[in-house]
């Protein structure tokens, strides 16, 4: 019974999406022919690397010039509104560069080198690092910047620039925990240094408990090698962490008893709080989440039946629950979680909406599998202030208008 109770229910949801979505009755008329019946195609061989649709050459990364002072310490944008799933196509992940993107480093010639407090100082070839036990993991990757130009007020239109310092990829690499078992960490070992072979040459402590936990050394992302602006040949993963952390293009890791306050962990990432202290070593990004259809970008055609989707995502876990708002957080409706779910992924979620043309507040708000709920903006500011930065996983809401645009503000 349970199972054609089920099919009945979805029948009727489909039914009902069927009869407020406008479809232009068939005519008698036959088909017409497209011209692409008519003509023969593109060769197997005329595209050997792959590329998007010409009708698709709007989907890319985006920025926003006044951020940063020029293009080599700045940041582009992954188009969220345009995406479909939980994966991000590799050309489209955001991209964090403090000193431009390293493009030409040749993998025959790149190290990687393990030294500091271990028993065996040990120096890698990329060659070396693939003979090692391979893993795959789903993990997102987000700035812990992402979202801080509206602390203090909706600023930025569009849910690109809101929220697209961040991406999800299949990464394929080793558990750092197995190279330490060649090299040999000393228990004297409580932080590890992660630097990068950029010009910035990128570096961060990162505490011992996560390096021996979840923390991979990556070379494939989404089942090719790493782009180059992405880390290529090898990246540092640290699920669910700020992306900053994840260091790129690694060369070196070292090992010590205390952090080594570098530029990136004192002066730049660390939060500013109400009583004028910083909050240091604040890595873990918060549950979270966006409504990425309809958004500023992707109005609403007319009123009727619409799905309302977007993405939730928590550093501490795996998303269990979505509820959206269509009143601005008044009355709360649970959402369709999409499968796969994955611990420290992206998640996809889903929910029918018909729209009677008049102005709504749509908000959406995530719960994980550790408690943890996805705050207000009046909560996220009462326990950080106005002058934070960083780590900004509050409610986002999106105005739908009753002419269909939809704009960026900020509800309780």
């Amino acid at each position: 019974m349970s199972g054609r109770r089920a099919f009945l229910r979805n029948a009727a949801v489909t039914t009902a999406a069927a009869a407020l979505t406008r479809v232009s009755p068939a005519d008698a008329a036959p088909l017409a022919i497209p011209e692409s019946n008519t003509v023969l195609g593109a060769g197997v061989n005329d595209t050997p690397y792959g590329s998007v649709s010409t009708f698709e050459h709007d989907v890319v990364r985006r920025t926003v010039p006044f951020l940063t002072a020029e293009d080599k310490s700045s940041v582009s944008f992954t188009p969220l509104q345009d995406l479909d799933g939980i994966i991000t196509p590799s050309g489209l992940c955001f991209v964090r560069d403090h000193g431009g993107s390293a493009m030409s480093i040749d993998p025959a010639k790149h190290r990687l080198v393990i030294h500091g407090l271990v028993e065996r100082s040990l120096e890698f070839t990329m060659n070396d690092l693939l003979r090692f036990p391979t893993e795959s993991h789903v993990y997102f990757m987000e700035c812990g910047a992402n979202g801080g130009m509206d602390y203090k007020g909706a600023q930025m239109q569009g849910v690109q620039f809101t929220h697209g310092m961040l991406h999800c990829c299949e990464w394929t690499g080793v558990k750092l925990s197995v190279l330490l078992n060649e090299a040999g960490v000393s228990p004297q070992a409580k932080w590890m240094l992660a630097e990068g072979a950029d010009a910035a040459a990128m570096t961060r402590s990162v505490p011992i408990e996560k390096v021996l936990d979840d923390a991979m050394l990556a070379w494939s992302q989404n089942g090719e090698r790493l782009r180059p602006e992405n880390g290529y040949p090898l990246r540092l993963i640290l699920p669910g962490w700020q992306a900053n952390l994840n260091v790129k293009w690694l060369r070196r890791l070292k090992f010590g008893r205390d952090p080594w306050e570098t530029r990136e962990e004192t002066s730049k990432y660390t939060e500013s709080l109400p009583n004028g202290k910083a909050r240091q070593f604040d890595w873990v990004m918060g549950t979270k989440s966006v409504i990425t259809g309809p958004c500023p970008e992707k109005p609403m055609a007319g009123r009727g039946f619409r799905e309302v989707t977007g993405l939730a995502w928590s550093g501490y876990g795996k998303i269990t629950r979505v509820d959206v708002s269509f009143d601005g957080g008044v009355n709360w409706k649970p959402a369709r979680l999409q499968n796969p779910i994955f611990t420290k992924a992206l998640t996809r979620f889903r929910i029918p909406w018909e729209w009677n043309g008049k102005q709504a507040l749509l908000q959406s708000r995530a719960v994980d599998d550790r408690g943890h709920v996805q705050p207000t903006h009046a909560q996220l500011l009462a326990a950080r202030g106005g002058n934070a930065i960083y780590n900004k996983n509050s409610i986002q809401t999106w105005r739908v208008n009753p002419n269909g645009t939809v704009d960026s503000v900020q509800v309780g």
